[in-house]
């Protein structure tokens, strides 16, 4: 079974930055997509970014284009959003998502939550 922890997450002003970490634990994946999602106050989950691999492909949403920045360290299985530039509309839950790229289930993390104070 796969696991996804998330942390990184807290309390930051406007124009701020903060590091996220998804740590994936269970099994390996030949080929995958690795992605953040958000839902903030009253809103559905959406895209951030996401990363692909073996292609080493990045893809972001429009809202975080040019401010975040998704990355991964395979030796330590974990994938990163580094956000910088922060908005109060960048507050959400950030959830991280494991996409084996197959017939097979994606896998979701319990989010961890951003907030941003104007």
């Amino acid at each position: 079974q796969v696991r996804l922890v998330e942390s990184g997450g807290g309390l930051v002003q406007a124009g701020g930055s903060l590091r996220l970490s998804c740590v994936a634990s269970g099994r390996t994946f030949s080929r995958y997509v690795m992605g953040w999602f958000r839902q903030g106050p009253g809103k559905e989950r959406e895209f951030v970014a996401r990363f692909i691999w073996p292609e080493r492909a990045t893809y972001y949403a429009d809202s975080v284009k040019g401010r975040f920045t998704i990355f991964r360290d395979n030796a330590k299985n974990t994938v990163y959003l580094q956000m910088s530039s922060l908005k109060p509309e960048d507050t959400a839950v950030y959830y991280c998502n494991l996409d084996p790229r197959g017939p097979e289930n994606t896998y979701w993390g319990p989010g961890t939550q951003v907030t941003v104070s104007s």
